[in-house]
């Protein structure tokens, strides 16, 4: 299957969970510390690892500085999630979502300097395209006419420089020591980050008080989101085997473009979850958006 089709499920599953975040912030975590919704990602990594050992015992046979440097990619990544959650918790998802073009930015650099990745003109100029249609819909939108927030971009700009530094990493060591015991290690990682958390009384408290409060709708909604989010994840990690890191990062910023068209559908449908600006200018700089960045994507996936 082409990496373009693993690419590009990442952002179209990432535009689901986003909402889902938004969704369980406002329900569940408005006076909750942020930190509390990410223990439920690590242990969903916790989860899984025992079934990649069983179908990949070979995920041991790493050497130990190997092991360390995979598992901080994991903890980088929860980091990351920290800053995210913390944007998402004082504004709309539609507005935290354009942030993330800072992302193949950081990922060029990083790739650049480090792994020796260099992008044809091509690619380049697709890559442009992918960020330049995203900025072009979120400063377009009559919705950001409140000025420049510092506090989110601050958020989001840590958020995508931690994020592509645990992306490097993970490509660093799936490319030598394969997909599945990279992701292994980096679940491990994940899981040492929750693990530290619940040992903190304040956050154990936080974390059970929920849980014991609406098990059911924790299990259910976080438990779905947080499957939905691996598989974008996952998706997102094997395109790194077979293209540039700052090209798949470029691709992963399209989270925006269908994070709109998904709080557009629930607008129309669930009004009461979403309301989206359907005004005729809004779908029009949308529109030219899109073809924007379906273009960057022709481009870069040649």
């Amino acid at each position: 299957m082409n990496w373009l089709v693993f690419a590009l499920c990442g952002p179209i599953l990432w535009a689901v969970s986003t909402h889902l975040d938004k969704y369980l912030v406002e329900r569940y975590f408005k006076n909750a510390d942020v930190v509390v919704l990410t223990l439920f990602t690590a242990l969903m990594g916790l989860v899984l690892m025992p079934i990649i050992a069983f179908l990949d015992p070979a995920v041991f046979q790493r050497d130990w500085l190997s092991i360390v440097l995979m598992a901080v990619s994991g903890i980088l990544y929860m980091g990351a999630i920290v800053f995210y959650l913390n944007a998402l918790q004082g504004h709309e998802a539609s507005v935290v979502a354009p942030f993330f073009q800072s992302s193949p930015l950081f990922g060029y650099t990083l790739a650049y300097f480090i792994l020796g990745e260099t992008l044809s003109g091509t690619q380049m100029l697709g890559g442009l395209l992918i960020i330049g249609g995203v900025l072009f819909v979120s400063v377009g939108s009559g919705k950001r006419r409140e000025g420049f927030r510092w506090q989110l971009a601050a958020l989001m700009l840590c958020c995508g420089f931690v994020m592509s530094l645990s992306t490097l990493i993970f490509k660093a060591f799936a490319v030598k020591d394969e997909f599945w015991a990279t992701t292994f290690w980096m679940f491990a990682g994940e899981a040492l980050f929750g693990i530290a958390f619940l040992c903190i009384p304040h956050y154990r408290r936080q974390f059970f008080a929920l849980f014991r409060s609406n098990p059911i709708a924790m299990i259910a909604i976080n438990g779905s989101n947080e499957l939905i989010n691996l598989g974008g994840g996952l998706s997102n990690r094997y395109a790194l085997l077979f293209a540039p890191l700052s090209v798949v990062q470029a691709i992963g910023s399209t989270t925006t473009l269908f994070v709109f068209a998904i709080g557009v559908a629930l607008t129309l449908l669930f009004p009461k979850w979403s309301k989206e600006d359907l005004s005729p200018r809004e779908l029009l700089v949308k529109g030219a958006a899109a073809l924007l960045v379906a273009a960057g994507v022709a481009l870069v996936s040649r």
